[in-house]
């Protein structure tokens, strides 16, 4: 455990922390799956749809770095857990007020909001391991991510077909009501960040840390993946196939399992057995080639094993990216480097759904998971390229020892 903290960390300070992070998530997403299509039946085109899903990721483009540089000056991490867990309340209870689209954005927009208070969750958790397990506590933390998002996930269409569309949005604030209480038993490390308030000199040393930009801009296009698929219009493609709403769960599952999977698998064994851009270069290769072939599915069953590689595809790769963000920044910039990552991926939750709602609109459904499979495709000549980048580099320092 930390060295620095006032007092041991114990079991209990783990629980807590792990349950409220499992009720966040819960809140967050409960109602994705069914987010779409209820829009769309409300009468929305998939270009606003396509806003719609992207005001999440727009809201934390804007707001996540500058809460963490925030979070490292007043060196808490607390206070904004608790308000992510007051906005998600509010954003999914404002639902069931109007069904008005407009509305819609608002209260899309507001759990943005939420999601971008993830900053201080992952730092404060950090806290609770030495430097050198980074890796071991974002798989963790991902690990229960997942969880929470699997458990909102397969209950929304299974509660949406029994009591109705607005059941998802009255249980995701529900859930967030709950974490808000048990978010006050959280043990904050003192001085999780070594003590030294992030000062704002340093922030051009941490945004132009190369290996940052680099796994920074990878995360972009894993989101884009992410929120184009399974958390934007995978659901609607679902249903265009004849599923129902409860149908959606086991397309939920299909997807979140593996990727729960692949979070263990990359935190535990993957990624020291092949090394972390092999582990990356696979999950890519799986997830982009997963989007391509979904245009071509016909059936319901067929779209199930898509999902099945796809999420592996994509567990593989986002936890390997959280570690490596912070791995190489000194405590202190903890919070400010998560902060930029974080506020950067967001641009891929933004931009994808966006793109591929207005595609979408242009060129029917199909183009946005073409789009999708671009982007994997894309990530993995990336990839190549830094591996033998690296590649060269080592054999070139290794030739300045010998001579």
């Amino acid at each position: 455990m930390n060295s620095n903290n006032n007092r041991k960390v114990t079991t209990f300070d783990h629980f807590i922390f792990m349950l409220v992070t499992f009720l966040y998530w819960f809140s967050l997403y409960i109602y994705v799956p069914i987010l779409s299509p209820y829009m769309e039946w409300l009468g929305a085109s998939y270009t606003f749809i396509g806003i719609v899903l992207g005001s999440y990721g727009f809201m934390q483009v804007a707001i996540r770095f500058p809460l963490g540089v925030y979070s490292d000056k007043l060196q808490r991490r607390r206070p904004f857990i608790w308000l992510g867990m007051i906005i998600s309340a509010i954003s999914c209870f404002g639902y069931l007020i109007t069904d008005l689209l407009g509305w819609a954005l608002v209260f899309r927009a507001l759990s943005g909001i939420s999601a971008a208070t993830w900053v201080a969750f992952t730092v404060l958790y950090a806290s609770y391991f030495t430097k050198n397990e980074a890796t071991k506590a974002m798989g963790v933390i991902s690990f229960i991510t997942v969880g929470g998002q699997l458990a909102g996930m397969v209950f929304s269409g299974i509660v949406t077909d029994i009591f109705g569309w607005l059941t998802p949005f009255f249980l995701g604030g529900i859930a967030a009501v709950i974490g808000f209480v048990l978010s006050f038993q959280i043990k904050e490390t003192a001085g999780d960040g070594g003590g030294m308030p992030m000062k704002v000199k340093d922030l051009t040393a941490v945004v132009k840390e190369p290996s940052l930009l680099k796994v920074s801009f990878l995360s972009i296009l894993a989101h884009s993946i992410l929120f184009i698929t399974m958390f934007g219009f995978t659901p609607n493609y679902a249903m265009n196939l004849g599923a129902t709403a409860t149908e959606l769960s086991y397309l939920v599952m299909a997807f979140m399992v593996p990727h729960a999977i692949g979070a263990i698998v990359v935190s535990r064994r993957f990624s020291q057995r092949f090394g972390r851009w092999n582990t990356l270069l696979a999950g890519f290769f799986l997830s982009g080639a997963c989007s391509l072939i979904i245009p071509f599915t016909p059936l319901f069953e067929w779209l199930l094993i898509t999902q099945l590689f796809n999420g592996f595809g994509l567990g593989m790769i986002l936890p390997m990216l959280l570690g490596m963000a912070i791995q190489t920044v000194s405590d202190e910039k903890r919070a400010t480097a998560m902060g930029f990552y974080q506020a950067v991926y967001a641009i891929g939750m933004f931009a994808g759904p966006f793109l591929a709602g207005w595609l979408s609109s242009a060129g029917g459904l199909e183009t946005g998971f073409y789009l999708a499979g671009i982007v994997g495709v894309i990530s993995v000549f990336l990839i190549v390229i830094w591996m033998r980048t690296e590649q060269r580099a080592a054999e070139k320092g290794r030739r300045k020892e010998l001579e």
